[in-house]
């Protein structure tokens, strides 16, 4: 079939729906039904798979398309075979099939039913495969993901870098499409250089994503609080958590749940069924929030992610941008929150510091960039678009004002004196020290390398005294970034002057450093965890809240110990809470009371705290994971599967007083529990109804005077129960 023979815009329609292509999809669907090699730089979000998708299907043959991962491949299938009423139309050739499954692919491919061919790079090395294909018609083959061939790139993969000598045995003249999200002009040469496609027509288009929000924050030890936060004042919005570790991916998706944010982690470490089954939950919206490795989200197709949180500060830019661009897909809002802290970057350098040299020498380049992104002070959607070889202009630029730079510009002071004396410290010092002894040697600090090298006893030893550690620590990165100084590769970490320096020496020029970006981990942003046993509660604002319980409980005919017991409303009147989520998180308060009686009291509080121009503490306690939390999880569990409590408390090395406590605390903080099937077994219903009507009637709750009350009637465990059961019943 010749190309002017096919109408795109009928078969776009047909297939997927559009009347439109989208940016520069046409030229790219033109360029391959001409049978021309094609490299197409295309961000995530813009539509790259439609390239080759629909050419394709409207070619002779089957096109091969070579993707990196297994759980990619499925869900560019599925989409592919939701466009055609025939399910063979797309497969899957790799390591996941059985032998029968592989025989059916293997049937539709010859029998011309199938279009598209998804494998793997190693699929591509096995013989009978290589054998297999070099016998069918071969529209093109398309390399999805194309960066994993550069070293440059931030997801390198050896077997890619063998694709081109693969393809020759397929047969000759087959075209080649390139397709990546991000690719800095090296990536890019490196990849037409090595497909041996230097004629490829190359598409690239924009990588500015006007409606994304970039913004970076110093990583506090109480990173968990501030990620809790930022979640729930963006409630029920879907996004995306990165993290470098699967350890930490299960313990931030633990966090979350424990406060009450639908998430669910995903890692290799976890069984492919799992996987497909957390993707799905996200897909279908059925959590809002994926705590993720880096395995996560390649060719994930969700148009309305909200956000995308950095626990852990990337290893690359490309990684950065492939993992932010997930955000907005739809044109929507997208905001970008990465947490940084130097210690991240130093743990990183050390997991390359065993790499072969032109490995670390990549390895710290990229990471290098980072450091800069992170810690400029200019625009940073210019800084990301000038890596990836694309001027913008932060005044007039589409999306100039989305980061958090352009909108809190940062107070910088001059340091060229400073930078002076630093670049000074380095070269008497003979240029052996890695940034610590720079430092200690600027502020007057001796350690065991500093007197060996008898540095305490030069003139310039404490020279920089008069400012603190962290202060030359920002100015020595700072300088760093702006490449005054190179930090040797072989000897990790050993900082020396570049030429640029030497030339700063001879002749210092202005240096503006960025006064209030010290992004070193410091405690200053703690969130209170508890409340301090020495902190004095409001009386006035206590008085008030025990008035409004009154009301509250007269007019809803229960005791006021029902609405809320003392030491809450005593917790309240230390941290005055003003928001539900705040109520939910004071002690003996659970989420399901606050929301059930907590609109008066916090109106109350908020309006009191402004009329007082009162400073609260910090607004949210965060609650933390742990066997606590697994206990009255596993508790709320037995009672529903109606277990004798007596058998609950010794699964758990717990006495009946114990497990009474627990339950108490449960029911108190607002959650349900009918344990009414363990005390039908003990009291009948005449006696429950009187110790139920005492509770109602009641002033107080304490057993103590209920047992005066019923003089002996009843003794101190029945009582608990009973009491439990009210609360749980009329409470809650």
């Amino acid at each position: 079939m010749k190309p002017l023979e096919i109408d795109l815009y009928k078969e776009l329609k047909k297939y997927f729906g559009f009347n439109q292509f989208k940016g520069l999809q046409e030229g790219v669907v033109n360029s391959i039904i001409s049978g021309q090699n094609t490299f197409v730089i295309m961000p995530t979000g813009g539509g790259k798979s439609l390239c080759y998708q629909l050419p394709a299907l409207v070619l002779d043959g089957t096109a091969i398309v070579v993707s990196p991962l297994i759980a990619l491949m499925k869900n560019q299938v599925d989409a592919i075979r939701s466009l055609s009423s025939e399910i063979g139309v797309a497969h899957v050739l790799n390591s996941s099939l059985t032998k029968t499954e592989v025989t059916q692919v293997k049937k539709d491919i010859t029998s011309g039913l199938t279009k598209l061919l998804y494998v793997a790079p190693e699929s591509l090395t096995k013989d009978e495969y290589v054998q297999f294909l070099r016998e069918i018609n071969i529209s093109f083959v398309a390399i999805d993901e194309a960066h994993c061939i550069s070293e440059w790139g931030h997801d390198f993969r050896p077997e890619y870098r063998n694709l081109r000598q693969i393809i020759k045995q397929l047969g000759t003249n087959i075209p080649i499409i390139g397709l990546t999200a991000t690719a800095t002009p090296k990536v890019q040469e490196d990849i037409l250089k090595n497909l041996e496609i230097p004629d490829a027509n190359i598409f690239k288009a924009s990588f500015n994503r006007p409606n994304l929000y970039y913004e970076i924050r110093p990583k506090t030890k109480n990173v968990e609080s501030d990620i809790i936060r930022f979640i729930k004042q963006n409630s029920g919005k879907s996004g995306v958590i990165y993290c470098l570790s699967r350890k930490k991916v299960e313990e931030i998706t633990h966090v979350l749940q424990v406060n009450g944010i639908s998430a669910v982690a995903y890692h290799a470490g976890l069984d492919a069924k799992t996987r497909a089954k957390h993707q799905d939950m996200f897909l279908m919206e059925d959590v809002d929030v994926v705590v993720a490795t880096i395995a996560f989200g390649m060719g994930i197709d969700k148009p309305d992610v909200r956000f995308v949180i950095h626990h852990d500060i990337p290893k690359s830019l490309e990684s950065y941008y492939q993992e932010t661009g997930r955000a907005g897909r739809d044109g929507g809002e997208g905001h970008c929150l990465a947490f940084y802290s130097y210690k991240d970057v130093e743990k990183l350098e050390k997991f390359m510091s065993g790499k072969p040299v032109a490995e670390q020498e990549i390895g710290f380049a990229l990471l290098q960039e980072v450091v800069a992104f992170a810690e400029t002070s200019m625009s940073r959607r210019k800084f990301l678009l000038h890596y990836f070889g694309e001027e913008f202009d932060e005044v007039d630029g589409d999306g100039a004002d989305m980061d958090d730079n352009i909108r809190n510009p940062k107070t910088k002071v001059e340091a060229k004196d400073d930078v002076v004396k630093l670049l000074t410290i380095i070269q008497d010092t003979k240029q052996v020290y890695k940034a610590k002894e720079v430092v200690f040697t600027l502020i007057g600090k001796v350690n065991a390398l500093i007197k060996a090298h008898k540095a305490d006893l030069q003139p310039l030893f404490g020279s920089g005294k008069d400012k603190d550690e962290k202060y030359w620590m920002a100015l020595l990165r700072q300088v760093l970034v702006q490449g005054y100084l190179l930090k040797e590769i072989e000897t990790y970490g050993v900082i020396r002057l570049s030429e640029k320096g030497k030339q700063f020496l001879q002749q210092p020029v202005s240096f503006l450093m960025t006064e209030d970006h010290d992004f070193s981990d410091s405690d200053d942003d703690t969130i209170v965890t508890q409340s301090k046993s020495n902190t004095v509660t409001d009386e006035a604002l206590r008085a008030m809240l025990l008035d409004l319980r009154k009301k509250v409980a007269k007019k809803l005919g229960v005791p006021p110990f029902v609405v809320f017991q003392e030491p809450s409303i005593e917790d309240m009147a230390l941290k005055y809470p003003i928001t539900i989520e705040e109520l939910g998180n004071i002690h003996g308060v659970g989420e399901g009371k606050a929301k059930k009686y907590g609109q008066d009291f916090i109106a109350l509080i908020a309006k009191y705290v402004d009329e007082n121009d009162i400073v609260r503490p910090d607004d949210l306690i965060v609650k933390s994971t742990g066997a606590n939390s697994a206990l009255k999880l596993f508790i709320i569990q037995s009672i529903d599967r109606k277990l004798a409590l007596t058998d609950i408390a010794k699964a758990k090395g717990l006495d009946m007083d114990a497990l009474l406590k627990e339950l108490e605390q449960i029911v108190y903080s607002g959650t349900k529990l009918n344990i009414k099937y363990w005390v039908d077994d003990i009291l009948d219903e005449d006696q429950q109804e009187e110790i139920h009507d005492y509770f109602m009637e009641s002033e107080s709750d304490k057993i103590s005077l209920a047992l005066d009350e019923f003089d002996g009637d009843f003794d101190t465990e029945e009582l608990r129960l009973m009491r439990i059961q009210f609360i749980s019943d009329v409470a809650n």
